[in-house]
């Protein structure tokens, strides 16, 4: 066939799309479908390592809710996803570098501020908003990371939040006085503990005893034998790995049942020890995964989680679909953009907005969440379930 046939016939056929097109257009009854817009995620977690137990559910549970957004709405969210093994940092860096040179808009990293800096640092000096499912300090925002750091946020509950949060719970049920023990291995495990001191007492409970421990150190046990001299109607503090079995199991081994309350690092029930079993234990959290949690919504999300072979062991979960959530409400709030200083200024603007699990609000100040509606789970002979909820009123100023 000759060039100029060739053209002819296509030029044919195009005119005859075109008139197609605009019949449609006039009579709306063909027009096909908009194009939807494509937003890239880059997503640098902790697949194995220490962070694996809190990244890997939030992940999971980010995927199902894309997969909900992706088929009702106008835009169409990809997760590209990158292994910083254990949090190494020379590798969070390259998966970084890596994940925006895949076309990532925005960059979702690990649960903890100092494992997540290589990676929030690479993105914010790129323009790119930097995202974290459940950090809980203030530290991700300018708090730590200076200017730039107007790009980053955390899904995960402040710790001055979490903190008096726990403060009002207790004191409502009647537990006047506290004994404090620190895990000073993390800023979110110090700030939790201070938060509930000045609230605590600003409410009229008095503490009769401060103590500290660290990750690692093998110096649980002192510390809890030093509380334990001290009467308490509550013992609080904020940990988890193996100083929270260390923790529990030391205070009950001295016949000391007391409450102890924790906060979202002490959910789950993976951690429980078998002699003498977990009694007495209190913890705050996101979503309670006892089959008992108040939202439909949320007990939806777990029956999907448990379906696809990743049943969550603690409300951590719902940071990574509530991060999805406020995404995509800053997104359509910017008309679309995709800019990291746009969206910035819309999620500081969030004030009780609506995603799965609850209402969350950031401010210029506050980069992580705060006035989230906790669940209080209670564990009794590691039988756990959800008995109380509570919304902080009041953010401490602990610095």
């Amino acid at each position: 066939m000759r060039r100029a046939t060739r053209w002819g016939i296509l030029a044919a056929a195009l005119a005859a799309v075109g008139a197609i097109a605009a019949l449609a257009g006039t009579t709306g009854s063909h027009a096909a479908p908009a194009a939807k817009k494509t937003v890239i995620i880059g997503w640098a977690f902790d697949q194995a390592g220490q962070m694996a137990p809190f990244d890997n559910p939030a992940l999971a549970a980010a995927k199902i809710r894309i997969k909900q957004i992706n088929a009702k709405g106008k835009y169409r969210f990809v997760i590209n996803t990158c292994d910083t093994q254990n949090n190494d940092a020379a590798k969070a860096k390259a998966c970084a570098l890596s994940l925006l040179g895949q076309g990532a808009k925005i960059i979702f990293t690990t649960c903890d501020v100092d494992y997540a800096t290589p990676v929030v640092q690479e993105t914010i000096n790129r323009g790119k908003l930097a995202i974290a499912p459940c950090i809980g300090t203030d530290q991700m925002g300018p708090r730590r990371f200076g200017k730039k750091g107007k790009l980053a946020f955390s899904f995960g509950n402040v710790a001055q939040d979490e903190g008096s949060a726990m403060a009002e719970y207790a004191y409502s049920r009647g537990w006047k006085t506290a004994g404090l023990a620190t895990n000073t291995r993390l800023v979110y495990f110090k700030n939790v503990v201070q938060a509930f001191d000045i609230r605590f007492r600003q409410l009229g409970g008095k503490i009769v005893d401060r103590e500290s421990y660290a990750t690692g150190q093998n110096n649980v046990q002192s510390a809890v034998t030093r509380l334990n001299s001290h009467k308490a109607a509550v013992y609080v503090t904020s940990t988890a790995f193996g100083e929270l079995p260390a923790f529990v199991s030391g205070m009950r081994s001295l016949h000391n049942n007391t409450p102890i309350l924790n906060s979202w690092a002490g959910d789950g029930t993976y951690w429980d020890t078998q002699n003498p079993k977990v009694t007495n234990y209190y913890c705050v959290t996101f979503a309670s995964v006892f089959g008992d949690d108040p939202s439909a919504a949320v007990r939806k999300m777990i029956a999907s989680l448990t379906a696809a072979g990743s049943p969550p062991g603690t409300g951590g979960f719902l940071g990574g679909a509530d991060a999805i959530d406020g995404v995509y409400t800053a997104i359509k709030r910017a008309h679309g953009s995709l800019k990291g200083a746009v969206l910035a200024a819309q999620l500081e603007h969030f004030n009780h907005v609506a995603v799965l699990g609850s209402k969350v609000s950031f401010s210029k100040k506050w980069h992580t969440v705060f006035g989230r509606q906790y669940r209080v789970i209670k564990t009794q002979a590691n039988k756990a379930k959800r008995v109380g909820l509570v919304t902080a009123k009041v953010l401490p100023k602990i610095h």
